[in-house]
């Protein structure tokens, strides 16, 4: 599901100075260019007037056509050099949050991300960051520099004429008080198209994340429609918003038209009975033409804060989600480092309030060094204990100890930096081989590279790559075979050389030679760590220094082989079996 539950945070204002104020210096100096190409603009109408009167009176008008060239051409390269300044600081800006959004959501709690919908968080990191970019030069300076030209321009309409001004203004009142109803209407609809686009995005994600089954399955017709769905409302949404915000376009340039046309009539009334020269209707003339810049710029402001604020409040929805402490990585373990005890005491555990426990009091002790085995039906809560141990979650109660203190007093990068852990499902990055092999030590030396990948039998594998271990290895390692994406995962926690080593169910896509030889390696590896194991076969729990029997979230007994087969039932069952039931 999308993220929806979230409190009202700070308004969009202040959030938006939030991003702003690190490039508050650039957005300075933009917001003072383009009010130097405001002001060009403005001494033009006084100097017109001035050429009209030169004329009238049969004086040389050379000076006056210098003067409007010069302020021609320094609007023109005042106004490109401010709208480039802008620009760079709105794509800073726009840097600026996707980096923080970014390394925000790579530390939310696993629980979090459960709640969530990838895609659309995927679409705050994209889409909506992207909106800060015409919010910071649209709204934020267009407002600001739009509204400071817009006095300018009345202050100067009133010098010429107060008559022609209140005309103006009356006009203009007018087209406000219809673009307020407008506005929050625009909101609404902003808010909604962004929310959409999260929509199709969360949509096509799940649609990739499992394109061979839905291809198995036959279903792309179905979800194809899912998608066209998802993509039409995120386009019904944005033509509501688009149908809103030129509303308000259009409203504020038919006032000025309107106001024009005014002018033009109640001004050359003023003319015809001499209360104001031909050179004071043409400079006023050109004001309200001038006017429906800042005007537009204003309006301009105010619908893309509308959008902006849509697209902040998303940000931020994204930023309230529960996340880990920001800490930098923990040394690994060094080579010789003792291996870790491990012990569960009443842990009781569900991963969500709506949802049954998990684990019901489980509790076993594992201590430092050897192999210990999780077994049981599935849905016994073996890979559950897997992650509490690297507390992707924390038990609801009950206490969970790592060398006999409390994981939650644990600095969680330490904690991880002593554990490997190969998950079930193995999975590879996209990148090339040597890439996911280091992703949890990138200092390994090529001498350590190359003996963990003769110990996983995986130097065959490279020896036959086209480009070795710069291969790559394709979206979610799809260009290896299943054994192979679990052998690369078993490389990659044994070169963190870790105290603790998790291997849920890592050779269950192993033939039985590569099987073997990896049974050997875990041995040799339990000697000197402690490793725990969520097996199914038979052969890979025998060789266990203890087994764990787990059924129900409980555990029902721990012993060896020998023992467990005579004085466990369930047990006996499973080894009769040879463990023929997958695990959760």
């Amino acid at each position: 599901m999308s993220i929806t539950d979230t409190e009202t945070g700070p308004p969009a204002w202040r959030l938006l100075l939030g991003y702003v104020r690190p490039h508050r210096w650039a957005l300075l100096g933009g917001a003072a260019l383009s009010l130097l190409t405001g002001a060009t603009g403005l001494v033009l109408p006084l100097v017109a007037r001035e050429l009209i009167d030169d004329l009238a009176d049969d004086r040389a008008i050379t000076g006056a056509l210098l003067l409007m060239s010069a302020l021609v051409v320094a609007n023109a390269v005042l106004g490109a050099l401010g709208s480039y300044v802008l620009r760079r600081t709105a794509e800073s800006v726009v840097l600026g949050a996707r980096r923080a959004l970014s390394s925000y959501l790579l530390r939310l709690r696993i629980p979090a991300v459960d709640r969530s919908e990838p895609g659309d968080l995927m679409a705050r990191v994209t889409s909506d960051t992207t909106l800060l970019r015409q919010v910071t030069t649209d709204s934020l300076v267009g407002l600001g520099t739009g509204g400071l030209t817009l006095i300018a321009t009345v202050a100067l309409m009133g010098f010429v004429d107060l008559v022609l001004l209140g005309v103006t203004l009356a006009v203009v009142v007018g087209a406000g008080t219809v673009l307020g109803a407008i506005v929050p209407r625009i909101n609404r609809a902003s808010r909604q198209a962004q929310d959409a686009v999260g929509m199709m995005g969360a949509s096509l994600e799940r649609v990739l994340g499992a394109l061979r089954t839905v291809k198995a399955s036959g279903a792309e017709p179905r979800e194809e429609r899912t998608l066209h769905e998802a993509a039409h409302e995120s386009w019904r949404q944005s033509v509501r918003a688009a149908k809103w915000s030129a509303a308000a376009g259009n409203t504020a340039g038919l006032s000025l038209q309107i106001a024009f046309i005014t002018v033009l009539a109640v001004g050359g009334a003023r003319v015809a009975t001499g209360a104001i020269d031909i050179g004071t209707l043409v400079a006023f003339l050109l004001f309200v033409f001038y006017l429906m810049a800042p005007i537009q710029d204003v309006v301009g402001a105010i619908t893309q804060y509308q959008t902006g604020s849509a697209a902040l409040a998303r940000i931020q929805e994204a930023l309230r989600l529960p996340a880990e402490p920001a800490v930098g990585p923990a040394p690994l373990p060094e080579p010789g480092t003792e291996p870790a005890a491990l012990a569960f005491e009443d842990v009781r555990f569900r991963y969500a309030d709506d949802l049954p426990y998990v684990h019901h009091g489980v509790t076993f002790t594992v201590p430092a060094r050897g192999m210990t085995a999780f077994v049981g039906p599935s849905g016994a809560g073996k890979t559950t204990v897997f992650s509490l141990v690297e507390r992707f979650y924390d038990p609801d109660s009950g206490v969970i100890r790592l060398d006999g203190r409390d994981l939650a007093d644990w600095e969680l990068a330490r904690l991880r930096a002593a554990i490997g852990y190969v998950e079930q499902d193995a999975p590879v990055l996209s990148g090339s081989l040597r890439d996911n092999l280091l992703l949890g030590n990138p200092e390994a030396d090529e001498g350590t590279l190359t003996r963990v990948l003769k110990t996983t039998r995986l130097d065959g594998l490279v020896s036959r790559l086209p480009d070795g271990l710069d291969t790559r290895v394709g979206h979610r390692g799809t260009k290896l075979s299943g054994g192979e994406r679990q052998r690369v995962a078993i490389a990659r926690a044994l070169l963190r050389r870790p105290r603790l080593l998790l291997l849920d169910e890592a050779t269950s896509q192993l033939d039985a030679v590569n099987e073997a030889a990896l049974r050997d390696t875990v041995a040799d590896v339990a000697r000197t760590t402690t490793v725990l194991v969520v097996a199914h076969r038979l052969s890979t729990v025998t060789m266990a220094d203890r087994i764990v029997v787990m059924d129900a979230g409980r555990v029902r007994a721990v012993g060896t082989h020998r023992e467990l087969v005579t004085a466990d039932p369930l047990y006996a069952e499973l080894a009769a079996t040879q463990f023929l039931a997958t695990g959760e």
